[in-house]
């Protein structure tokens, strides 16, 4: 599945967070990952996935769809309880 995000947007992210963009798209491969509706965003529709990246961190991604592709707008890393709720569904 390719991938997109604003390549300004990835430098502030990890920035801010820590994590590179490239890095957390592979959180949506994780098939424990667990999926919900972003709420919060009146603009668009928006994802918000709790899973494990390929380097083993378990990560919050944020993404909407822009046709047929993810669109990465942001991530981190999960909260302890985050963390707890992700690991009680595996």
């Amino acid at each position: 599945m390719e991938l997109e995000w604003d390549p300004r947007k990835a430098i502030a992210n990890l920035r801010k967070h820590g994590v590179d963009l490239a890095e957390a798209g592979t959180v949506l491969h994780d098939e424990q990952a667990i999926t919900m509706t972003d709420e919060s965003s009146a603009a668009e529709d928006r994802f918000v996935t709790l899973g494990m990246d390929a380097l083993g961190r378990v990560l919050v991604v944020v993404y909407t769809w822009r046709g047929d592709r993810p669109r990465l707008i942001s991530a981190r890393k999960a909260t302890p309880r985050e963390r707890r709720h992700y690991e009680g569904t595996r």
